[in-house]
Protein backbone atom coordinates (compact mmCIF):
# COMPACT_ATOMS: atom_id res chain seq x y z
CA UNK A 1 0.00 0.00 0.00
CA UNK A 2 1.40 3.36 -1.00
CA UNK A 3 -1.41 5.87 -0.83
CA UNK A 4 -2.35 6.15 2.85
CA UNK A 5 -6.05 5.32 2.81
CA UNK A 6 -7.02 2.13 0.97
CA UNK A 7 -7.91 2.91 -2.60
CA UNK A 8 -5.98 6.20 -2.76
CA UNK A 9 -4.90 7.35 -6.20
CA UNK A 10 -1.26 6.47 -5.51
CA UNK A 11 -2.28 2.79 -5.30
CA UNK A 12 -3.18 2.89 -8.98
CA UNK A 13 -0.44 4.66 -10.93
CA UNK A 14 -0.82 5.26 -14.66
CA UNK A 15 0.36 2.64 -17.12
CA UNK A 16 1.50 2.65 -20.72
CA UNK A 17 -1.47 2.57 -23.07
CA UNK A 18 -0.89 -0.96 -24.31
CA UNK A 19 -1.91 -2.29 -20.85
CA UNK A 20 -5.42 -0.78 -20.80
CA UNK A 21 -8.52 -2.72 -21.83
CA UNK A 22 -11.75 -1.15 -23.10
CA UNK A 23 -15.27 -2.00 -22.06
CA UNK A 24 -18.00 -0.17 -23.97
CA UNK A 25 -21.74 -0.28 -24.60
CA UNK A 26 -22.10 2.02 -27.61
CA UNK A 27 -22.98 5.09 -25.53
CA UNK A 28 -19.77 5.37 -23.50
CA UNK A 29 -16.58 3.44 -22.76
CA UNK A 30 -14.22 2.76 -19.85
CA UNK A 31 -10.52 1.93 -19.73
CA UNK A 32 -9.40 -0.61 -17.14
CA UNK A 33 -5.81 -0.86 -15.97
CA UNK A 34 -3.81 -3.93 -14.88
CA UNK A 35 -4.71 -3.44 -11.22
CA UNK A 36 -8.43 -3.50 -11.97
CA UNK A 37 -8.73 0.28 -11.81
CA UNK A 38 -11.13 2.12 -14.11
CA UNK A 39 -9.00 5.10 -15.12
CA UNK A 40 -11.46 6.58 -17.62
CA UNK A 41 -15.25 6.76 -17.96
CA UNK A 42 -17.41 9.61 -19.23
CA UNK A 43 -21.11 9.57 -18.41
CA UNK A 44 -23.79 9.65 -19.46
CA UNK A 45 -22.39 9.96 -23.01
CA UNK A 46 -19.07 9.69 -24.83
CA UNK A 47 -18.55 13.46 -24.87
CA UNK A 48 -19.83 14.08 -21.33
CA UNK A 49 -17.52 15.10 -18.52
CA UNK A 50 -15.63 12.19 -17.01
CA UNK A 51 -16.60 10.49 -13.76
CA UNK A 52 -13.28 8.63 -13.60
CA UNK A 53 -10.45 10.60 -15.20
CA UNK A 54 -7.15 9.69 -13.54
CA UNK A 55 -5.94 8.83 -17.06
CA UNK A 56 -5.48 12.56 -17.77
CA UNK A 57 -4.76 13.76 -14.24
CA UNK A 58 -8.33 14.16 -13.02
CA UNK A 59 -10.07 12.46 -10.12
CA UNK A 60 -12.19 9.40 -9.55
CA UNK A 61 -11.43 5.73 -9.00
CA UNK A 62 -13.31 2.47 -9.25
CA UNK A 63 -10.91 -0.38 -8.57
CA UNK A 64 -11.15 -4.08 -7.85
CA UNK A 65 -7.66 -5.37 -7.10
CA UNK A 66 -6.14 -8.34 -5.26
CA UNK A 67 -5.54 -7.82 -1.58
CA UNK A 68 -2.62 -10.23 -1.66
CA UNK A 69 0.60 -9.03 -3.20
CA UNK A 70 2.73 -9.60 -5.18
CA UNK A 71 0.67 -10.57 -8.20
CA UNK A 72 1.02 -10.57 -11.97
CA UNK A 73 -1.69 -9.50 -14.39
CA UNK A 74 -3.17 -10.84 -17.58
CA UNK A 75 -6.54 -10.81 -19.23
CA UNK A 76 -8.60 -11.41 -22.34
CA UNK A 77 -11.91 -10.62 -23.97
CA UNK A 78 -14.67 -13.16 -24.19
CA UNK A 79 -14.99 -14.01 -27.86
CA UNK A 80 -17.15 -11.64 -29.89
CA UNK A 81 -17.71 -9.18 -27.04
CA UNK A 82 -16.18 -6.38 -25.01
CA UNK A 83 -16.57 -8.39 -21.83
CA UNK A 84 -13.11 -8.26 -20.28
CA UNK A 85 -11.63 -10.74 -17.81
CA UNK A 86 -8.74 -9.49 -15.71
CA UNK A 87 -6.77 -12.43 -14.33
CA UNK A 88 -4.32 -12.15 -11.48
CA UNK A 89 -1.89 -14.81 -10.30
CA UNK A 90 -0.51 -14.38 -6.79
CA UNK A 91 2.07 -16.55 -5.09
CA UNK A 92 -0.70 -18.84 -3.83
CA UNK A 93 -3.82 -18.49 -5.99
CA UNK A 94 -5.60 -17.24 -9.10
CA UNK A 95 -8.50 -14.79 -9.14
CA UNK A 96 -10.44 -12.99 -11.84
CA UNK A 97 -12.65 -9.98 -12.31
CA UNK A 98 -15.12 -10.04 -15.17
CA UNK A 99 -15.95 -6.52 -16.37
CA UNK A 100 -18.52 -5.08 -18.77
CA UNK A 101 -20.80 -2.16 -19.38
CA UNK A 102 -24.34 -3.51 -19.58
CA UNK A 103 -25.00 -3.87 -23.31
CA UNK A 104 -26.62 -2.39 -25.29
CA UNK A 105 -26.24 0.83 -23.37
CA UNK A 106 -29.00 3.17 -22.29
CA UNK A 107 -28.38 6.73 -23.47
CA UNK A 108 -28.83 8.25 -20.01
CA UNK A 109 -27.58 5.53 -17.67
CA UNK A 110 -24.30 3.62 -17.53
CA UNK A 111 -24.26 0.27 -15.72
CA UNK A 112 -20.81 -1.05 -14.81
CA UNK A 113 -20.90 -4.80 -14.12
CA UNK A 114 -18.04 -6.40 -12.20
CA UNK A 115 -17.88 -10.05 -11.11
CA UNK A 116 -15.10 -11.12 -8.74
CA UNK A 117 -14.33 -14.86 -8.99
CA UNK A 118 -12.12 -16.90 -6.67
CA UNK A 119 -10.73 -19.44 -9.12
CA UNK A 120 -8.82 -21.83 -6.87
CA UNK A 121 -9.36 -21.03 -3.21
CA UNK A 122 -10.69 -18.39 -0.85
CA UNK A 123 -9.63 -14.92 -1.86
CA UNK A 124 -9.97 -11.32 -0.84
CA UNK A 125 -9.95 -8.17 -2.94
CA UNK A 126 -9.75 -4.48 -2.20
CA UNK A 127 -12.56 -2.46 -3.73
CA UNK A 128 -12.42 1.33 -3.94
CA UNK A 129 -15.25 3.46 -5.32
CA UNK A 130 -14.56 7.18 -5.38
CA UNK A 131 -16.46 8.84 -8.25
CA UNK A 132 -15.49 12.40 -9.16
CA UNK A 133 -17.85 13.83 -11.77
CA UNK A 134 -16.90 16.82 -13.90
CA UNK A 135 -13.31 15.61 -14.44
CA UNK A 136 -12.79 15.60 -10.68
CA UNK A 137 -14.75 18.68 -9.63
CA UNK A 138 -17.53 16.86 -7.75
CA UNK A 139 -17.12 14.30 -4.99
CA UNK A 140 -19.64 11.68 -3.97
CA UNK A 141 -22.10 13.47 -1.72
CA UNK A 142 -24.60 12.11 0.75
CA UNK A 143 -23.69 8.42 0.29
CA UNK A 144 -26.34 6.36 2.02
CA UNK A 145 -26.41 2.65 2.79
CA UNK A 146 -29.90 1.21 2.62
CA UNK A 147 -31.27 -1.76 4.56
CA UNK A 148 -30.62 -4.11 1.63
CA UNK A 149 -26.93 -3.13 1.52
CA UNK A 150 -27.30 -0.90 -1.54
CA UNK A 151 -25.48 2.43 -1.60
CA UNK A 152 -26.90 5.56 -3.25
CA UNK A 153 -25.61 9.09 -3.62
CA UNK A 154 -25.09 12.10 -5.84
CA UNK A 155 -21.98 13.15 -7.68
CA UNK A 156 -22.45 16.63 -9.08
CA UNK A 157 -25.34 16.38 -11.57
CA UNK A 158 -25.28 12.57 -11.58
CA UNK A 159 -27.18 9.95 -9.60
CA UNK A 160 -25.32 6.83 -8.44
CA UNK A 161 -26.32 3.45 -7.05
CA UNK A 162 -23.92 0.68 -6.05
CA UNK A 163 -24.89 -2.87 -5.13
CA UNK A 164 -22.90 -5.87 -3.99
CA UNK A 165 -20.70 -4.29 -1.31
CA UNK A 166 -22.79 -3.85 1.85
CA UNK A 167 -19.63 -4.06 3.98
CA UNK A 168 -18.15 -0.94 2.36
CA UNK A 169 -17.26 1.97 4.62
CA UNK A 170 -16.96 5.69 3.95
CA UNK A 171 -13.50 7.16 3.54
CA UNK A 172 -12.58 10.48 5.13
CA UNK A 173 -11.41 11.85 1.79
CA UNK A 174 -14.59 10.78 0.05
CA UNK A 175 -15.72 7.60 -1.57
CA UNK A 176 -16.24 4.06 -0.30
CA UNK A 177 -13.89 1.18 0.39
CA UNK A 178 -14.43 -2.52 1.07
CA UNK A 179 -12.34 -5.61 1.67
CA UNK A 180 -14.42 -8.35 0.06
CA UNK A 181 -13.94 -12.01 0.85
CA UNK A 182 -14.94 -14.56 -1.80
CA UNK A 183 -14.95 -18.31 -1.00
CA UNK A 184 -13.08 -20.58 -3.38
CA UNK A 185 -14.97 -21.42 -6.55
CA UNK A 186 -17.59 -18.70 -5.95
CA UNK A 187 -18.09 -15.14 -7.10
CA UNK A 188 -19.38 -11.76 -5.95
CA UNK A 189 -21.25 -9.35 -8.24
CA UNK A 190 -20.88 -5.58 -8.07
CA UNK A 191 -23.14 -3.27 -10.06
CA UNK A 192 -22.64 0.49 -10.37
CA UNK A 193 -25.30 2.66 -12.03
CA UNK A 194 -24.49 6.23 -13.09
CA UNK A 195 -27.31 8.33 -14.52
CA UNK A 196 -28.25 11.87 -15.43
CA UNK A 197 -31.72 11.29 -14.00
CA UNK A 198 -33.16 9.74 -10.81
CA UNK A 199 -32.74 5.97 -10.93
CA UNK A 200 -35.71 3.62 -11.05
CA UNK A 201 -36.80 2.10 -7.77
CA UNK A 202 -35.54 -1.40 -8.41
CA UNK A 203 -31.92 -2.39 -8.99
CA UNK A 204 -31.21 -4.64 -11.98
CA UNK A 205 -30.46 -8.22 -10.96
CA UNK A 206 -26.81 -9.02 -11.78
CA UNK A 207 -27.57 -12.42 -13.28
CA UNK A 208 -30.20 -10.90 -15.53
CA UNK A 209 -27.90 -8.02 -16.53
CA UNK A 210 -25.04 -10.38 -17.33
CA UNK A 211 -27.28 -12.72 -19.34
CA UNK A 212 -28.78 -9.83 -21.30
CA UNK A 213 -25.32 -8.41 -22.02
CA UNK A 214 -23.94 -11.75 -23.19
CA UNK A 215 -26.93 -12.33 -25.49
CA UNK A 216 -26.82 -8.79 -26.87
CA UNK A 217 -23.17 -9.23 -27.84
CA UNK A 218 -23.96 -12.56 -29.48
CA UNK A 219 -26.61 -10.84 -31.57
CA UNK A 220 -24.48 -7.78 -32.36
CA UNK A 221 -21.25 -9.36 -33.57
CA UNK A 222 -21.40 -11.70 -36.58
CA UNK A 223 -19.13 -14.65 -37.14
CA UNK A 224 -16.39 -13.54 -39.53
CA UNK A 225 -14.51 -16.23 -41.44
CA UNK A 226 -12.40 -16.54 -44.55
CA UNK A 227 -10.14 -13.59 -43.74
CA UNK A 228 -6.40 -13.59 -43.29
CA UNK A 229 -6.88 -13.25 -39.51
CA UNK A 230 -10.43 -14.23 -38.49
CA UNK A 231 -10.04 -13.69 -34.76
CA UNK A 232 -8.48 -10.24 -35.10
CA UNK A 233 -11.00 -9.25 -37.78
CA UNK A 234 -13.91 -10.19 -35.56
CA UNK A 235 -12.37 -8.39 -32.62
CA UNK A 236 -11.97 -5.28 -34.79
CA UNK A 237 -15.67 -5.45 -35.67
CA UNK A 238 -16.47 -5.85 -31.96
CA UNK A 239 -14.48 -2.74 -31.04
CA UNK A 240 -16.25 -0.75 -33.78
CA UNK A 241 -19.60 -1.92 -32.45
CA UNK A 242 -18.66 -0.88 -28.93
CA UNK A 243 -17.82 2.60 -30.21
CA UNK A 244 -21.13 2.98 -32.11
CA UNK A 245 -24.19 4.51 -30.44
CA UNK A 246 -27.81 3.50 -30.94
CA UNK A 247 -28.23 6.39 -33.39
CA UNK A 248 -25.44 5.07 -35.60
CA UNK A 249 -22.78 7.63 -34.68
CA UNK A 250 -19.36 6.04 -34.07
CA UNK A 251 -16.77 7.90 -32.01
CA UNK A 252 -13.31 8.15 -33.56
CA UNK A 253 -11.79 7.23 -30.19
CA UNK A 254 -12.90 6.58 -26.63
CA UNK A 255 -10.56 9.09 -25.00
CA UNK A 256 -9.24 12.64 -25.17
CA UNK A 257 -5.84 14.30 -24.90
CA UNK A 258 -3.62 11.22 -25.04
CA UNK A 259 -0.43 12.48 -26.67
CA UNK A 260 0.66 11.45 -30.14
CA UNK A 261 4.15 12.65 -29.27
CA UNK A 262 5.53 13.62 -25.86
CA UNK A 263 5.21 17.37 -25.27
CA UNK A 264 4.64 18.00 -28.98
CA UNK A 265 1.28 19.69 -28.51
CA UNK A 266 -0.61 17.11 -30.59
CA UNK A 267 -3.36 16.20 -28.14
CA UNK A 268 -6.96 16.04 -29.34
CA UNK A 269 -10.43 15.04 -28.22
CA UNK A 270 -11.66 12.15 -30.38
CA UNK A 271 -14.91 11.38 -28.55
CA UNK A 272 -16.94 12.48 -31.59
CA UNK A 273 -18.14 10.98 -34.85
CA UNK A 274 -15.95 11.97 -37.79
CA UNK A 275 -17.68 11.54 -41.15
CA UNK A 276 -14.48 10.22 -42.72
CA UNK A 277 -13.91 7.62 -40.00
CA UNK A 278 -17.55 6.55 -40.14
CA UNK A 279 -17.16 5.98 -43.88
CA UNK A 280 -13.96 3.98 -43.39
CA UNK A 281 -15.77 1.75 -40.91
CA UNK A 282 -18.78 1.29 -43.18
CA UNK A 283 -16.62 0.39 -46.17
CA UNK A 284 -14.63 -2.09 -44.08
CA UNK A 285 -17.80 -3.79 -42.86
CA UNK A 286 -19.18 -3.86 -46.41
CA UNK A 287 -16.10 -5.84 -47.45
CA UNK A 288 -17.07 -8.69 -45.12
CA UNK A 289 -20.86 -8.54 -45.51
CA UNK A 290 -24.04 -6.47 -45.10
CA UNK A 291 -23.73 -6.42 -41.33
CA UNK A 292 -25.55 -3.94 -39.03
CA UNK A 293 -22.60 -1.56 -38.63
CA UNK A 294 -22.88 -0.80 -42.36
CA UNK A 295 -26.48 0.28 -41.83
CA UNK A 296 -25.39 2.41 -38.86
CA UNK A 297 -22.74 4.24 -40.87
CA UNK A 298 -25.08 4.65 -43.82
CA UNK A 299 -27.86 6.10 -41.67
CA UNK A 300 -25.63 8.51 -39.76
CA UNK A 301 -23.91 9.91 -42.86
CA UNK A 302 -27.21 10.17 -44.73
CA UNK A 303 -28.82 12.17 -41.94
CA UNK A 304 -25.88 14.56 -41.70
CA UNK A 305 -25.75 15.16 -45.47
CA UNK A 306 -29.47 15.78 -45.75
CA UNK A 307 -29.34 18.17 -42.79
CA UNK A 308 -26.23 20.15 -43.73
CA UNK A 309 -25.56 19.58 -47.43
CA UNK A 310 -22.53 21.58 -48.66
CA UNK A 311 -21.97 22.80 -45.09
CA UNK A 312 -21.33 19.22 -43.90
CA UNK A 313 -19.15 19.36 -40.80
CA UNK A 314 -16.14 17.07 -40.51
CA UNK A 315 -17.40 15.73 -37.16
CA UNK A 316 -20.46 15.67 -34.89
CA UNK A 317 -21.39 14.30 -31.51
CA UNK A 318 -22.78 10.78 -31.77
CA UNK A 319 -26.31 12.21 -31.63
CA UNK A 320 -25.64 14.55 -34.55
CA UNK A 321 -25.08 17.79 -32.62
CA UNK A 322 -22.15 20.18 -33.24
CA UNK A 323 -18.85 19.34 -31.57
CA UNK A 324 -18.21 21.69 -28.63
CA UNK A 325 -15.36 24.16 -28.95
CA UNK A 326 -11.97 23.19 -27.59
CA UNK A 327 -11.10 24.10 -24.00
CA UNK A 328 -8.64 23.04 -21.32
CA UNK A 329 -9.46 21.60 -17.90
CA UNK A 330 -6.57 22.70 -15.66
CA UNK A 331 -5.48 19.08 -15.20
CA UNK A 332 -2.01 17.57 -15.43
CA UNK A 333 -2.90 15.47 -18.47
CA UNK A 334 -1.56 12.03 -19.35
CA UNK A 335 2.24 12.14 -18.98
CA UNK A 336 3.62 14.00 -21.97
CA UNK A 337 0.21 15.39 -22.91
CA UNK A 338 -2.23 18.09 -21.93
CA UNK A 339 -5.92 18.27 -20.98
CA UNK A 340 -8.15 19.25 -23.89
CA UNK A 341 -11.84 18.61 -24.46
CA UNK A 342 -13.86 19.74 -27.45
CA UNK A 343 -12.32 20.11 -30.88
CA UNK A 344 -11.49 22.93 -33.26
CA UNK A 345 -12.64 20.74 -36.20
CA UNK A 346 -15.85 22.80 -36.07
CA UNK A 347 -14.05 25.56 -37.95
CA UNK A 348 -12.89 23.34 -40.80
CA UNK A 349 -14.06 22.21 -44.23
CA UNK A 350 -12.82 18.75 -45.23
CA UNK A 351 -13.58 18.04 -48.87
CA UNK A 352 -12.54 14.41 -48.71
CA UNK A 353 -15.48 13.68 -46.36
CA UNK A 354 -17.80 14.21 -49.32
CA UNK A 355 -15.83 11.79 -51.47
CA UNK A 356 -15.63 9.18 -48.72
CA UNK A 357 -19.40 9.50 -48.22
CA UNK A 358 -19.88 8.56 -51.88
CA UNK A 359 -17.51 5.61 -51.45
CA UNK A 360 -19.64 4.49 -48.51
CA UNK A 361 -22.86 4.75 -50.53
CA UNK A 362 -21.27 2.76 -53.36
CA UNK A 363 -20.18 0.04 -50.91
CA UNK A 364 -23.74 -0.13 -49.58
CA UNK A 365 -25.14 -0.22 -53.12
CA UNK A 366 -23.16 -3.38 -53.78
CA UNK A 367 -25.31 -4.95 -51.05
CA UNK A 368 -28.50 -3.38 -52.48
CA UNK A 369 -29.03 -1.25 -49.37
CA UNK A 370 -29.74 2.19 -50.84
CA UNK A 371 -33.25 3.62 -50.56
CA UNK A 372 -34.73 6.96 -51.64
CA UNK A 373 -33.22 8.97 -48.77
CA UNK A 374 -29.80 7.47 -49.42
CA UNK A 375 -29.95 8.50 -53.07
CA UNK A 376 -31.02 11.99 -52.03
CA UNK A 377 -27.93 12.11 -49.83
CA UNK A 378 -25.79 10.94 -52.76
CA UNK A 379 -27.15 13.76 -54.91
CA UNK A 380 -26.52 16.22 -52.07
CA UNK A 381 -22.89 15.10 -51.80
CA UNK A 382 -22.37 15.35 -55.57
CA UNK A 383 -23.88 18.85 -55.57
CA UNK A 384 -21.58 19.85 -52.71
CA UNK A 385 -18.52 18.60 -54.61
CA UNK A 386 -19.68 20.58 -57.66
CA UNK A 387 -20.09 23.70 -55.52
CA UNK A 388 -17.03 23.44 -53.29
CA UNK A 389 -14.63 21.08 -55.07
CA UNK A 390 -12.13 23.80 -55.97
CA UNK A 391 -12.02 25.34 -52.49
CA UNK A 392 -9.00 24.84 -50.25
CA UNK A 393 -9.76 22.50 -47.35
CA UNK A 394 -8.12 21.20 -44.19
CA UNK A 395 -7.57 17.74 -45.66
CA UNK A 396 -7.38 14.32 -44.04
CA UNK A 397 -4.73 15.41 -41.52
CA UNK A 398 -6.66 18.60 -40.61
CA UNK A 399 -3.86 21.03 -41.36
CA UNK A 400 -3.89 24.46 -43.00
CA UNK A 401 -6.29 25.04 -45.87
CA UNK A 402 -4.82 24.00 -49.21
CA UNK A 403 -6.06 22.28 -52.33
CA UNK A 404 -4.94 18.94 -50.97
CA UNK A 405 -4.46 16.26 -53.60
CA UNK A 406 -5.88 13.51 -51.40
CA UNK A 407 -9.13 15.44 -50.92
CA UNK A 408 -9.66 15.97 -54.64
CA UNK A 409 -8.72 12.41 -55.63
CA UNK A 410 -11.02 11.03 -52.94
CA UNK A 411 -13.89 12.90 -54.58
CA UNK A 412 -12.86 11.34 -57.89
CA UNK A 413 -12.96 7.83 -56.41
CA UNK A 414 -16.31 8.46 -54.73
CA UNK A 415 -17.90 9.86 -57.88
CA UNK A 416 -16.67 6.95 -60.00
CA UNK A 417 -17.76 4.36 -57.45
CA UNK A 418 -21.31 5.63 -56.98
CA UNK A 419 -21.77 6.41 -60.69
CA UNK A 420 -21.51 2.68 -61.38
CA UNK A 421 -24.75 2.14 -59.44
CA UNK A 422 -26.73 5.12 -60.76
CA UNK A 423 -29.03 5.31 -63.78
CA UNK A 424 -27.02 5.62 -66.99
CA UNK A 425 -27.57 9.34 -67.68
CA UNK A 426 -26.93 10.37 -64.08
CA UNK A 427 -23.94 8.07 -63.79
CA UNK A 428 -22.47 9.56 -66.95
CA UNK A 429 -22.72 13.09 -65.53
CA UNK A 430 -21.03 12.03 -62.32
CA UNK A 431 -18.26 10.26 -64.22
CA UNK A 432 -17.69 13.40 -66.27
CA UNK A 433 -17.46 15.43 -63.06
CA UNK A 434 -14.90 12.93 -61.76
CA UNK A 435 -12.88 13.32 -64.95
CA UNK A 436 -12.86 17.10 -64.54
CA UNK A 437 -11.73 16.94 -60.92
CA UNK A 438 -9.00 14.46 -61.85
CA UNK A 439 -7.79 16.61 -64.71
CA UNK A 440 -7.73 19.63 -62.42
CA UNK A 441 -5.61 17.76 -59.86
CA UNK A 442 -3.26 16.55 -62.57
CA UNK A 443 -2.50 20.11 -63.65
CA UNK A 444 -0.93 21.17 -60.35
CA UNK A 445 -0.46 18.11 -58.12
CA UNK A 446 1.78 15.84 -60.18
CA UNK A 447 5.38 15.66 -59.03
CA UNK A 448 8.06 15.85 -61.76
CA UNK A 449 8.83 12.18 -61.01
CA UNK A 450 5.33 11.17 -62.10
CA UNK A 451 3.81 10.51 -58.66
CA UNK A 452 1.15 12.47 -56.85
CA UNK A 453 2.34 15.14 -54.43
CA UNK A 454 0.56 16.52 -51.37
CA UNK A 455 -0.65 19.86 -52.76
CA UNK A 456 0.22 22.36 -55.52
CA UNK A 457 2.87 24.02 -53.36
CA UNK A 458 4.02 20.93 -51.46
CA UNK A 459 6.08 18.39 -53.40
CA UNK A 460 6.32 15.84 -50.59
CA UNK A 461 4.68 12.46 -50.90
CA UNK A 462 1.91 11.57 -48.43
CA UNK A 463 0.83 8.07 -47.43
CA UNK A 464 -2.81 9.20 -47.64
CA UNK A 465 -2.35 9.40 -51.42
CA UNK A 466 -2.50 5.59 -51.51
CA UNK A 467 -6.17 5.61 -50.50
CA UNK A 468 -7.71 7.12 -53.67
CA UNK A 469 -5.77 4.63 -55.78
CA UNK A 470 -7.15 1.75 -53.74
CA UNK A 471 -10.67 3.19 -54.09
CA UNK A 472 -10.42 3.59 -57.86
CA UNK A 473 -9.74 7.27 -58.48
CA UNK A 474 -7.25 6.09 -61.09
CA UNK A 475 -6.56 2.50 -62.16
CA UNK A 476 -4.05 0.36 -60.32
CA UNK A 477 -1.88 0.12 -63.42
CA UNK A 478 -1.81 3.89 -63.90
CA UNK A 479 1.85 5.04 -63.73
CA UNK A 480 0.87 7.68 -61.17
CA UNK A 481 -0.55 5.02 -58.85
CA UNK A 482 2.55 2.85 -59.07
CA UNK A 483 4.94 5.76 -58.71
CA UNK A 484 3.11 7.00 -55.61
CA UNK A 485 3.27 3.58 -53.97
CA UNK A 486 6.98 3.27 -54.72
CA UNK A 487 7.62 6.72 -53.26
CA UNK A 488 5.67 5.92 -50.08
CA UNK A 489 7.62 2.70 -49.58
CA UNK A 490 10.94 4.41 -50.27
CA UNK A 491 10.44 7.68 -48.39
CA UNK A 492 7.89 6.89 -45.67
CA UNK A 493 8.27 3.18 -44.98
CA UNK A 494 10.54 1.95 -42.21
CA UNK A 495 10.80 -1.35 -40.35
CA UNK A 496 7.48 -2.52 -41.82
CA UNK A 497 5.59 0.62 -40.72
CA UNK A 498 4.56 3.76 -42.58
CA UNK A 499 4.68 7.41 -41.55
CA UNK A 500 2.16 9.95 -42.86
CA UNK A 501 4.60 12.36 -44.49
CA UNK A 502 8.05 13.72 -43.80
CA UNK A 503 7.56 16.51 -41.27
CA UNK A 504 11.04 18.05 -41.58
CA UNK A 505 14.66 17.07 -41.91
CA UNK A 506 14.66 14.85 -38.83
CA UNK A 507 14.46 11.05 -39.06
CA UNK A 508 10.83 9.99 -39.46
CA UNK A 509 10.55 8.37 -36.05
CA UNK A 510 11.75 11.51 -34.25
CA UNK A 511 8.90 13.64 -35.61
CA UNK A 512 5.98 11.31 -34.84
CA UNK A 513 4.96 7.69 -34.54
CA UNK A 514 4.22 5.37 -37.42
CA UNK A 515 0.62 5.77 -38.57
CA UNK A 516 -1.16 2.42 -38.42
CA UNK A 517 -3.93 3.47 -40.81
CA UNK A 518 -1.24 4.06 -43.42
CA UNK A 519 0.39 0.70 -42.71
CA UNK A 520 -2.82 -1.14 -43.57
CA UNK A 521 -3.50 0.97 -46.65
CA UNK A 522 0.04 0.19 -47.82
CA UNK A 523 -0.75 -3.51 -47.53
CA UNK A 524 -3.91 -2.95 -49.61
CA UNK A 525 -1.97 -1.00 -52.25
CA UNK A 526 0.59 -3.79 -52.54
CA UNK A 527 -2.21 -6.33 -52.84
CA UNK A 528 -3.74 -4.28 -55.64
CA UNK A 529 -0.41 -4.49 -57.48
CA UNK A 530 -0.24 -8.27 -57.05
CA UNK A 531 2.71 -8.05 -54.65
CA UNK A 532 1.16 -10.57 -52.26
CA UNK A 533 4.13 -11.54 -50.13
CA UNK A 534 4.94 -7.90 -49.42
CA UNK A 535 1.30 -7.10 -48.70
CA UNK A 536 1.09 -9.92 -46.17
CA UNK A 537 4.29 -8.83 -44.45
CA UNK A 538 3.04 -5.24 -44.04
CA UNK A 539 -0.30 -6.50 -42.76
CA UNK A 540 1.25 -8.82 -40.19
CA UNK A 541 3.69 -6.19 -39.00
CA UNK A 542 1.00 -3.60 -38.39
CA UNK A 543 -1.57 -5.89 -36.82
CA UNK A 544 1.01 -6.73 -34.16
CA UNK A 545 1.22 -3.06 -33.09
CA UNK A 546 -1.21 -3.41 -30.18
CA UNK A 547 -1.23 -4.36 -26.53
CA UNK A 548 -2.43 -7.65 -25.09
CA UNK A 549 -6.11 -6.51 -25.17
CA UNK A 550 -5.76 -6.20 -28.95
CA UNK A 551 -6.53 -2.47 -29.05
CA UNK A 552 -4.87 -0.09 -31.51
CA UNK A 553 -4.06 3.56 -30.98
CA UNK A 554 -3.59 6.01 -33.82
CA UNK A 555 0.21 5.82 -33.88
CA UNK A 556 2.90 3.34 -32.92
CA UNK A 557 6.31 4.21 -31.55
CA UNK A 558 8.42 1.68 -33.42
CA UNK A 559 11.56 2.14 -31.33
CA UNK A 560 9.87 1.80 -27.92
CA UNK A 561 7.07 -0.49 -29.17
CA UNK A 562 4.47 1.71 -27.50
CA UNK A 563 1.03 2.97 -28.50
CA UNK A 564 0.65 6.72 -29.06
CA UNK A 565 -2.52 8.81 -29.26
CA UNK A 566 -6.10 8.17 -28.23
CA UNK A 567 -7.19 4.62 -27.46
CA UNK A 568 -8.75 2.79 -29.16
CA UNK A 569 -8.69 4.47 -32.58
CA UNK A 570 -11.68 3.36 -34.65
CA UNK A 571 -10.29 3.81 -38.14
CA UNK A 572 -7.28 1.58 -37.41
CA UNK A 573 -9.60 -1.25 -36.41
CA UNK A 574 -11.68 -0.58 -39.53
CA UNK A 575 -8.68 -0.86 -41.86
CA UNK A 576 -7.46 -4.00 -40.08
CA UNK A 577 -10.86 -5.56 -40.71
CA UNK A 578 -10.91 -4.57 -44.38
CA UNK A 579 -7.30 -5.57 -45.03
CA UNK A 580 -7.75 -8.96 -43.39
CA UNK A 581 -10.70 -9.60 -45.70
CA UNK A 582 -9.23 -8.30 -48.95
CA UNK A 583 -5.83 -9.96 -48.61
CA UNK A 584 -7.52 -13.35 -48.25
CA UNK A 585 -8.75 -13.27 -51.87
CA UNK A 586 -8.06 -11.76 -55.27
CA UNK A 587 -8.19 -7.99 -55.67
CA UNK A 588 -11.77 -6.99 -56.55
CA UNK A 589 -11.83 -5.50 -60.02
CA UNK A 590 -9.13 -4.83 -62.62
CA UNK A 591 -5.61 -5.52 -61.54
CA UNK A 592 -2.23 -4.60 -63.02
Amino acid sequence: MTGGEPGAAADFPLHVLREYALIADGERGALIGPRGDIAWLCAPSWHSDAVFSTLIGGGGQYAVTPAQEPFVWGGSYEEGSLIWRSRWVTTSQILECRDALAFPGDAGTAVVLRRIRAVDGDTSVRVALDPRAGFGRYRLSRPRRHDDGTWTGRCGPLYLRWTGAPEAVRQSGGGLHALIEVPGGQYRDLSLEISDRPLRARCPEPEQAWSATEEAWRQAVPTITGTLADRDARHAYTVLRGLTSAGGGMVAGATTSLPERVQAGRNYDYRYAWIRDQCYAGQAVAAVGPHPLLDDALGFVTDRLLADGPKLRPAYTVDGAPVPDERTLDLAGYPGGVDKVGNWVNQQFQLDSLGESLNLFAAAARHDLLDTDHWRAVETAVAAITERGREPDAGIWELDNQRWTHSRLTCVSGLRAVAAHAPAAQGSRWTQLADRVLADAATDCLHPSGRWQRAPGDERVDAALLIPGIRGAVPGDDPRTRATLDAVLDELGQDGYVYRFRQDGRPLEEAEGAFLLCGFTTALALHQQGREAEANRWFERNRAACGSPGLFAEEYDVTQRQLRGNLPQAFVHALLLETAQRLAGPWPGPRP
